[in-house]
């Protein structure tokens, strides 16, 4: 019976749901980043992040998406660059007051504005025309760079092309790769 309960608990994740602002390190092939999260405005997507990023969904994932002067995305591909499996998409939060700034963390989405799950970005500039306005939905912000700051535009900056592989253009041309995610202890 011991064994049974020891068995349950270890499908428990414990994403700190009572820490307001949490930290998560992103070491990379390119160097370690530090974000911390904002759950009083993103509470939803705080606990999204952070469940992928316990249940080690980040670990060894490609950023796959980097574009100069707007941002660099990740959190979906492998390392043979195929999606990986993702839970259900979490209602956008966008209208949160957090703007698409420098160094912050936004979920990626379909156009369709309820369809974020594990793809996250980072803004490497100002990109305010990523926020909500009155019209549209934006693009949520849960969080921003505490360290870090130089390995993303380092990043933002390594040559890219269309892959073939995936059809999908902006691909860094020598992997980016994030080795582990990681949810720092509390404070």
């Amino acid at each position: 019976m011991a064994l049974l309960a020891v068995s349950q608990c270890s499908y428990a994740v414990d994403i700190q749901p009572n820490t307001l602002y949490p930290q998560v390190e992103l070491d990379t092939t390119m160097g370690k980043i530090v974000v911390e999260l904002d759950r009083t405005r993103s509470p939803i997507t705080v606990d999204n992040f952070l469940t992928y990023v316990v249940k080690g969904h980040y670990d060894n994932t490609l950023f796959h998406r980097v574009i100069a002067d707007f941002v660099v995305q990740g959190g979906g591909l492998d390392l043979n660059k195929e999606e990986r499996p993702t839970d259900k998409p979490i209602v956008n939060e966008s209208g949160n007051g957090l703007s698409n700034l420098t160094g912050t963390i936004a979920m990626a989405r379909e156009a369709e504005p309820h369809t974020a799950t594990s793809q996250f970005y980072f803004n490497v500039v100002d990109n305010e025309k990523l926020d909500p306005s009155s019209r549209r939905w934006g693009y949520t912000v849960f969080g921003e760079v505490t360290s870090g700051m130089e390995v993303l535009q380092a990043m933002s900056l390594v040559p890219t092309e269309f892959n073939t592989q995936i059809e999908w253009p902006d691909f860094p041309v020598q992997d980016i790769v994030l080795k582990k995610a990681t949810l720092l202890p509390r404070n």
